[in-house]
């Protein structure tokens, strides 16, 4: 598996919770990471993203001021802390990398290389 999720759980709404991503088998240092999520019945859509050396980001309109995407590339591994959670949140949390050393990152999932299997956050009233 080229990522790897963990993190996920059940949280109360207004919680928070912060997800992880490594590569078991590949640096990710030079990758554009970013964080998508799939709800049942819906479309996979964009959460957030940041560049190679974490000097960018970008995020979702519904998760700004609540989320945040950061990376230690020493560590190999990529974060997503999320605060403030609202049920709407509830969804599979998937991580992906592209091989781009690009300045500024991108929302399409398509143009992502590698995936994770995904970690499930599920926020309860």
């Amino acid at each position: 598996v080229p990522l790897v999720e963990s993190g996920g759980g059940l949280v109360q709404a207004g919680g928070s919770l912060t997800l992880s991503c490594t590569a078991p088998a590949r640096a990710i240092s030079n990758d554009t990471m970013a964080w998508f999520r799939q709800a049942p019945g819906k479309e996979r859509e964009f959460v957030g993203a940041i560049t190679w050396n974490g000097r960018n980001t970008i995020y979702a309109d519904f998760v700004k001021g609540r989320f945040t995407v950061s990376r230690d590339n020493a560590k190999n591994t990529v974060y997503l802390q999320m605060n403030s959670l609202k049920l709407d949140d509830t969804a599979e949390y998937y991580c992906a990398a592209e091989r781009s050393m690009r300045t500024i990152p991108r929302q399409s999932w398509s143009i992502y290389d590698y995936w994770g299997q995904g970690t499930q956050v599920t926020v309860s009233s």
